[in-house]
């Protein structure tokens, strides 16, 4: 039989470990470089990614309409949501540190719940987009998924440096919590997703070779 480049490795006996990414014999059942279980294909992985993907869309609308600091000053306690945190920096004359927040705390969320829900809707309906667009667009999501961890490390920061007792104090709110939670499912998502059901599930016309 002829091989050519649309030949994926099930179909010649290979697998690729998930792990550490080692191609290996589809007759053995562990990994010869780290031990790991192998297996073809992991089919719940689209239920799995779908379902973690829903929890974050969910947890991102209290993320964004609770305080995620609280801030007493002199007695007065003073709450912040994601947007009027932003909003005070631009205030205060803060504008790059204003656009980094932005970027980070509203904008990556967004485009990551939006860029995943995209890929996994192309999986699962088979919808004729370029495949290669779509792993570029899923390596981009995971490799910009840790910056959205920046506001919760300003806040971090803020609740161990500002701490005068009565006259000046510094909490994280109900939504930092929550604003946590998405940045975790959605990090999930992009894990738990076996990448090869998008070659398997995709007609070979369709990719952008």
């Amino acid at each position: 039989m002829s091989q050519t480049s649309s030949t994926q490795g099930n179909q010649v006996g290979l697998y690729t470990c998930q792990n550490c990414k080692k191609v290996n014999l589809s007759k053995a059942t562990k990994c010869c470089r780290c031990d790991t279980a192998l297996a073809e294909r992991d089919f719940l992985s689209i239920q799995k990614a779908w379902a973690l993907l829903i929890t974050a869309a969910i947890l991102l609308v209290p993320a964004n309409v609770y305080p995620i600091s609280l801030i007493t000053k002199q007695g007065k306690v003073t709450e912040d949501t994601i947007f009027s945190g932003i909003l005070h920096t631009i205030h205060l004359g803060m504008i790059p540190i204003a656009i980094i927040l932005f970027i980070a705390s509203i904008l990556v969320p967004w485009l990551k719940i939006i860029g995943l829900a995209t890929y996994l809707t192309a999986i699962t309906f088979k919808i004729p987009m370029s495949k290669r667009t779509l792993m570029r667009g899923y390596h981009i999501i995971e490799w910009i998924g840790r910056w959205s961890m920046l506001d919760l490390c300003v806040i971090s920061l803020t609740v161990a440096l500002v701490n005068m007792g009565q006259l000046l104090d510094a909490k994280p709110g109900p939504a930092a919590t929550a604003f946590a939670l998405v940045i975790l499912f959605t990090q999930l998502a992009a894990k738990v997703l076996d990448t090869r059901l998008l070659w398997d599930r995709m007609d070979s016309k369709h990719d952008s070779n």
